[in-house]
């Protein structure tokens, strides 16, 4: 049996130190009204060919998170660096070069392909972009990528517009405008929500396929565990900005420590009869203002097990309660 080999730096494609993706609001225009704090504080490095899932309801900065990632938003603080290369310290020309080693996949397939334009030339845009003029390049690589995501024959897609696709042969064009440029990451933002549960399997097979032979790295979001198992090889739970838990995925479906992580996998429908006559320890209320997010442990007023005095009072760091897995929460802290 191979021993598993540390992550040396070389293989690390890319690395999240603290950060922090902060949005103003103004008052009447001109007056500082706060910020909403969507990413407060997030660590994390990803190796080449892993599927890193971020896992959270909505409106905990998963989204946010992978859009900073990409290059959309300007950190607020902290360092996203990639291949080496300071997300901050790029001019607008190495930016450029940045974003086409990435691919996004939109949740909305249908809101995310321009409705006047044919496969082909929404295919074409990406490689116009980055400099590729060549037409019989263009024609060969969206030949190769219709092919890879089983648009097939080509001859039948190639010059069909978006609404005349089905929602998952849609969803199979955007994957093919995401690999068109050769990239090494991709981010998948719920690329799976508004799909027929039939042709959910499919595309997520798809991409796991698409990600094994290019040996790409992926950061799936998601608010669905009973999806992220077949897909990640590490899962990251979110909560109001901060990640709470943190652990190979098989690791974290086993035993899953932090209270918020407990009540998404409580939320999963079972098929076991018996379970309907089973009331579920659901956290009541909503998740926290990101503007005024609570003091200490951001889940502290939904948390059946809160330590008073401790839990509202000072955020918990780290614990390890197992190989590999970590949590913040106060639950597992070392006694002294």
């Amino acid at each position: 049996m191979e021993t598993q080999q540390p992550e040396t730096t070389s293989q690390r494609l890319l690395e999240v130190n603290d950060l922090h993706q902060w949005f103003e609001l103004r008052k009447f225009v001109f007056a500082h009204a706060g910020y909403v704090k969507a990413v407060d504080g997030v660590s994390f490095s990803l190796p080449r060919g892993e599927a890193l899932a971020l896992v959270g309801e909505s409106g905990s900065g998963k989204t946010t998170l992978a859009r900073t990632v990409l290059g959309l938003h300007k950190p607020t603080s902290g360092d996203v660096i990639f291949e080496g290369l300071r997300l901050n310290d790029l001019s607008r020309k190495q930016m450029r070069r940045y974003r086409a080693n990435l691919g996004y996949v939109q949740q909305d397939p249908y809101g995310a392909l321009p409705p006047f334009m044919s496969l082909r030339n929404i295919l074409a845009e990406p490689m116009k972009i980055n400099g590729i003029r060549d037409k019989k390049e263009q024609d060969r690589r969206i030949r190769v990528v219709l092919e890879e995501v089983k648009l097939t024959p080509v001859s039948d897609f190639i010059n069909k517009f978006p609404h005349m696709l089905s929602g998952g042969q849609q969803q199979r064009a955007v994957i093919a405008r995401a690999m068109v440029l050769n990239p090494k990451l991709i981010a998948a933002d719920e690329p799976v929500s508004m799909l027929d549960a039939s042709v959910r399997v499919e595309i997520l097979k798809l991409l796991r396929r698409i990600q094994e032979e290019h040996n790409l790295a992926v950061i799936y979001i998601t608010h669905d565990l009973s999806t992220v198992r077949y897909f990640a090889e590490r899962i990251f739970i979110m909560y109001a900005g901060k990640t709470v838990e943190k652990a190979p995925v098989e690791s974290l479906i086993e035993n899953h420590f932090h209270p918020y992580t407990q009540a998404l996998l409580a939320a999963i429908p079972d098929p076991d009869p018996e379970n309907a006559k089973k009331f579920r320890d659901i956290p009541a209320g909503e998740p926290p203002s990101l503007v005024n997010p609570p003091t200490g442990c951001r889940f502290h007023p939904r948390c059946s097990r809160v330590i008073k005095g401790l839990c509202n009072v000072k955020e918990p760091p780290e614990f390890e309660p197992a190989p590999e897995h970590y949590v913040k929460c106060w639950l597992y802290r070392k006694e002294e």
